[in-house]
């Protein structure tokens, strides 16, 4: 789990973002911060497409160039670039760039920028990158797809099939390497198609009866069920739909469904039987709080259908209420307890602990998943001979992990010693006391984020919250007049 489990320097506003954190086990890089593209990143970078510099970083915000993009592109599709060395038809490309850009352009998968220029310096826009992933899925074979105005045409078919999820960008935004990698990924998960329209006929300067039409490609060859994203009936055998991730990879590169350490809908992405990743299915995630959630909050989200129908899986630090020990089973909720008269505060969520809805419309089940944050102090300095050290998480006895039981025989169960590596942490300047906010499930510690220590100061109001079933939780303290829940 060593891409999760990476200090993140984050601040304690925004410490909650934890919650959005992978499970990986590829190579991590140093800059590369959770609110970035991880997955796409490290699924890039685990089969070659893309990765990072000498110096161990990713440079994630830099903007990508479209001599670059032929070197992603080619890395991509396996271009034989070496064979296009000499061809290259542009008079402004480097020689480090010239065979892949010779590549890309022979291949048709990118274009010139007139007399005799490739303007390779510039940085590529998203209806330029988002044009050469379609291609080579199949699309736009014709100069007739593009009609009046091509990037219009781009964008459109671009975000019909998905290719920007995840991605903040207009047709003239110039990419970052970490959107870069997300279109990338988005590509990979896509249908491949071919083209079953009609090309009309040439009069004079006019096509006439030309139909724009392409059809996902389907194929009964088992590999092309490794990325799953369904299937469909041809006659009497199964056809699967070719994703162009499967082509590329011959059906080495998986992506399978699961559920992640806290619980939620997820999905595991391996490349030849090696496992790259664990990582939340964001797709299925209706609502996030990081307050006290009401029953008449939930039943305000869902739809009155939703709540009567569809099966209820409540997940608390990664733990389920059959394996929780009976001192806190009643941390979890139930149906009935979603209903518009219902204004009191569901199982253990409140101020500060991470609420995520999930809604699987085709098994018809809500996942809700309460994820909390504990303060951990050092309780020794860091061991350069184990590479670990040592963490004494606070409050955890009073939630529902399942570390309250595995160490039921700590004196003070409201503290629980825990180890991290230096493999999976950046712990090489710790010391004891030295404190920090943790996330926790399956007895280990999945995340870790600086925190905010002040001294000094006054408390001039502290309050606790008897109305979350946890009674003596602190919901709210007053500090130099400045109030934090």
């Amino acid at each position: 789990m060593r891409n999760l489990k990476r200090a993140l320097s984050l601040a304690l506003a925004s410490v909650m973002v934890l919650g959005l954190m992978v499970v990986g086990s590829g190579a991590s890089y140093a800059d590369v911060k959770a609110t970035d593209n991880v997955e796409a990143i490290e699924v890039l970078q685990a089969v070659g497409i893309m990765t990072g510099d000498e110096k161990g970083n990713f440079n994630p915000d830099a903007n990508v160039t479209r001599n670059e993009i032929a070197v992603i592109m080619s890395n991509l599709l396996n271009l034989d670039y070496d064979y296009y060395r000499g061809t290259n038809p542009f008079t402004d490309v480097p020689s480090w760039a010239a065979p892949y850009v010779a590549a890309c352009y022979a291949e048709g998968v990118t274009a010139g920028a007139g007399n005799g220029l490739y303007n390779g310096s510039g940085n590529v826009t998203a209806a330029e990158a988002s044009l050469m992933i379609m291609k080579a899925l199949g699309y736009f074979q014709y100069q007739n797809d593009f009609g009046d105005d091509w990037q219009i045409a781009t964008i459109r078919q671009a975000s019909y099939i998905k290719l920007f999820d995840g991605i903040n960008a207009n047709a003239e935004t110039a990419l970052t390497r970490n959107q870069i990698a997300q279109l990338v990924l988005n590509g990979l998960k896509a249908n491949m198609v071919t083209f079953t329209g009609s090309v009309g006929a040439q009069i004079g300067d006019v096509v006439v009866g030309y139909v724009p039409e392409y059809t996902a490609i389907t194929n009964a060859n088992k590999k092309y069920d490794s990325i799953d994203v369904g299937t469909t009936n041809i006659g009497k055998d199964d056809q699967y739909y070719v994703q162009l991730g499967e082509e590329l990879y011959n059906g080495d590169l998986k992506l399978t469904a699961t559920t992640d350490v806290f619980g939620r809908p997820a999905y595991t992405w391996e490349y030849k039987s090696t496992e790259i990743g664990t990582y939340m299915d964001d797709s299925q995630m209706l609502q996030e709080y990081t307050v006290k959630v009401t029953g008449d909050m939930l039943y305000d989200l869902l739809t009155r259908n939703t709540v009567n129908t569809y099966d209820l899986t409540v997940v608390i630090d990664g733990v389920y209420e059959e394996d929780a020990p009976a001192a806190i089973s009643g941390r979890w909720f139930e149906k009935k307890d979603i209903n518009r008269n219902n204004d009191q505060g569901l199982g253990g969520t409140g101020n500060g602990v991470l609420t995520q809805v999930f809604v699987d419309n085709d098994a018809k089940m809500v996942t809700v998943t309460v994820i909390n944050t504990y303060l951990a102090l050092a309780n020794k300095d860091y061991d350069s001979k184990k590479d670990e050290i040592g963490f004494d998480v606070y409050g955890i006895a009073k939630t529902a992990s399942d570390v309250y039981y595995k160490y039921q025989t700590v004196a003070n169960e409201d503290m629980v010693p825990m180890k991290v590596s230096g493999e999976d942490f950046a712990i090489e300047n710790m010391a004891e006391k030295d404190a920090v906010l943790v996330t926790v499930a399956d007895g280990e510690i999945q995340t870790m984020a600086d925190c905010e220590i002040m001294a000094g100061v006054t408390v001039d109001a502290f309050e606790t919250d008897n109305n979350q079933n946890n009674a003596g939780t602190p919901s709210m303290v007053e500090v130099d007049g400045t109030e934090y829940k």
